[in-house]
């Protein structure tokens, strides 16, 4: 039996879960609701938590049954973000807020499943496996969803990459961080 997991633990991972849940959801309002309700399950389900896992995954994949739940309620309704406190130096502001747009028409364009899986391969340096793990499908089925996802995004990124290159979407999903 565990012990439960000591707050601290949780309080470190709280700016990834709520870094990943706007991403998600594209709503300020509705990814700090969804951070809470992860919490709460997590704290009601802390006996579940084995001490010495990778508390992240089980937290992310709270999130994602969480999320997927209420989709499955309600279709939710997505807002753009606001784009005011992600400057990036090494871009000027008007090329960060470009890139920024067509980063959030794309993930917008992407099925859920896919945009969830390119957020956590791409946002959250997840591997293969622990996106199988946060998701509940197979390594087969995440490998093929990032591909997709990349290659719906080479078109809606500003910043054109040669022919059949991947995007290059981390730097810009990073600088929102």
């Amino acid at each position: 039996m565990t012990q439960g997991i000591d707050g601290r633990l949780l309080a470190e991972q709280i700016p990834r879960l709520r870094r990943y849940a706007r991403a998600l959801t594209r709503n300020v309002q509705t990814a700090d609701d969804l951070v809470q309700d992860c919490l709460e399950r997590a704290w009601r389900k802390a006996h579940h938590w084995e001490a010495g896992t990778d508390l992240r995954a089980w937290l992310f994949t709270l999130m994602h049954n969480v999320h997927i739940n209420a989709a499955r309620r309600k279709r939710p309704e997505t807002e753009p973000m606001e784009h005011t406190n992600y400057a990036d130096p090494k871009t000027s502001g008007a090329d960060n807020a470009l890139a920024l747009r067509d980063l959030e028409q794309g993930l917008a364009q992407l099925s859920p499943e896919q945009r969830e899986v390119l957020l956590l391969v791409c946002l959250e340096d997840m591997t293969y496996e622990q996106v199988a793990a946060v998701t509940g499908v197979p390594i087969g089925t995440v490998m093929s969803r990032l591909h997709r996802a990349r290659e719906r995004m080479r078109g809606f990124m500003a910043d054109e990459q040669r022919p059949g290159s991947t995007p290059n979407v981390k730097p810009v999903l990073k600088a929102v961080k």
